[in-house]
């Protein structure tokens, strides 16, 4: 069984016991965390549309992705050739790391 649920803008295809990143929440570790923005789920038939309109996946924070524990850094680097200019900035992204516990179609 898997469902395909969208979290911060994007979507990710989940089954029971998947571990993934998402885009920061808010939520500190250990807390659970309950998302019904479903789009579909497949238990051996593919249910799309009203046919998943009340359900809902339950994830349990394992980590906070912030301060120390944020993504590898991206160098952003920029340079214009023959005009003495460059710039050099870097991003690290801040995300929590979920676990999907249960699927309820």
């Amino acid at each position: 069984m898997y469902a395909i649920i969208k979290c911060g803008g994007k979507q990710y295809k989940v089954s029971e016991g998947d571990i993934l990143d998402v885009d920061y929440t808010g939520k500190a570790a250990k807390e659970t965390l309950e998302i019904t923005d479903v789009l579909a789920i497949n238990d051996g038939e593919l249910k799309i549309g009203d046919a998943v309109a009340n359900a809902k996946v339950e994830a349990v924070v394992v980590l906070d992705g912030t301060g120390v524990n944020r993504a590898k850094k991206v160098i952003i680097y920029k340079k214009r050739r023959r005009k003495d200019s460059k710039l050099k900035r870097g991003f690290r992204k801040s995300f929590t790391k979920i676990r999907i516990i249960k699927i309820a179609a």
